[in-house]
């Protein structure tokens, strides 16, 4: 499953159970998440055991990303069912500060940033 915007890409690899975004998220509001939050939610829905959301190639997220992530962290945590992952890299200053956000979101949540 892919969805290609300008200038991001979102794809999710069922085999890995991992999350790949790359680009920058520019979005305006919700309703150009849309299609990206609906791709996060049925992989919330599969309850796979595992998911690992990889951000190293996303170069920027917006404020509306940020908000669409953290839903995303909110609701796996509800379910209960699956351990997250979120890869980041010390290449995008901003990850190193935001990311370390969603682990008050769900404490268990498994952030590395390389």
């Amino acid at each position: 499953m892919e969805i290609k915007g300008d200038n991001y890409s979102v794809s999710y690899d069922e085999n890995d159970t991992s999350i790949y975004c790359k680009g920058s998220f520019r979005l305006r509001g919700a309703d150009e998440y849309d299609p990206i939050i609906k791709l996060l939610n049925d992989v919330a829905a599969a309850e796979p055991e595992q998911i690992t959301l990889d951000l190293r190639e996303l170069e920027f997220l917006n404020s509306s990303g940020i908000n669409m992530l953290s839903k995303f962290v909110i609701n796996v945590r509800k379910k209960g069912s699956s351990g997250l992952t979120v890869k980041g890299s010390q290449s995008y200053p901003w990850q190193s500060k935001s990311l370390k956000n969603l682990q008050r979101l769900m404490p268990n949540l498994v952030l590395e940033i390389h």
